[in-house]
């Protein structure tokens, strides 16, 4: 077999891309359909030791409505909140609100308080609020929060610099005074804003992920639980 011929690494992959796509080709001339089953996809899964369970929450989140887009706060240029919102099929029972607000107690860490003003259901903790209002046939649940912190300790900051910059102009007039009183101020001022700011985007990316993986869990519940199931339990 020395005289075999072997193929270069770029080859190789033309040759694959190539058949793959002829493969495809072939099956829908024959068949007239393209992709997958669910069921034949649990089968590729369960090969490659997927779980069941997070093929149909993958399958549940593709089909779920995305999260709408909504307004944050910004403060000195800089966004200093995080906020989501998500369109339900239908309306939360009692019990499915209630798993919601003990599953958001669980990913903020914090007891909060439950309130509620005819169809609507709120859950807020200081600054962290989940709102739940209907929409049509079904609800909208809102969820935002802000860095309180941000916008103090930036306005302080910003102050101090502030200050510094009209006592160096007055000392620059001519006004006596202490330079180092100055430049203390600066650096308390510089410390406060910049300080405040580099630590608002990795806050704002933890709060982004804890909202989706909270509607990620909202939505599987509400998927796999259908209308007749409901109407049939009540």
């Amino acid at each position: 077999m020395k005289d075999e011929r072997r193929f270069t690494d770029e080859e190789v992959t033309q040759i694959l891309d190539d058949a793959a796509e002829a493969q495809a080709s072939a099956g829908d001339l024959v068949t007239g359909q393209t992709g997958l089953t669910l069921r034949e996809l649990k089968e590729i899964a369960g090969e490659a030791g997927i779980s069941l369970e997070a093929v149909e929450r993958a399958v549940t989140k593709l089909d779920a409505p995305a999260p709408i887009a909504m307004s944050t706060p910004r403060h000195l240029g800089q966004t200093i909140g995080v906020a989501q919102v998500i369109d339900l099929p239908r309306r939360l029972t009692e019990d499915e609100w209630h798993r919601l607000v003990v599953d958001l107690r669980e990913t903020f860490d914090a007891k909060g308080r439950i309130s509620d003003e005819g169809p609507f259901r709120q859950w807020t903790n200081g600054n962290l609020q989940a709102l739940l209002e209907p929409n049509g046939a079904g609800e909208r649940l809102r969820m935002k929060t802000l860095k309180g912190s941000a916008r103090s300790y930036q306005t302080i900051g910003a102050a101090f610099m502030g200050v510094t910059g009209m006592l160096g102009i007055a000392q620059f007039l001519g006004r006596p005074g202490d330079i180092s009183d100055l430049f203390l101020l600066a650096i308390m001022g510089a410390g406060f804003f910049i300080g405040s700011r580099l630590t608002v985007p990795s806050w704002a990316r933890t709060r982004a992920q804890q909202f989706e993986q909270v509607i990620d869990r909202l939505q599987h519940r509400v998927a796999s639980q259908s209308p007749a199931a409901l109407t049939d339990g009540e």
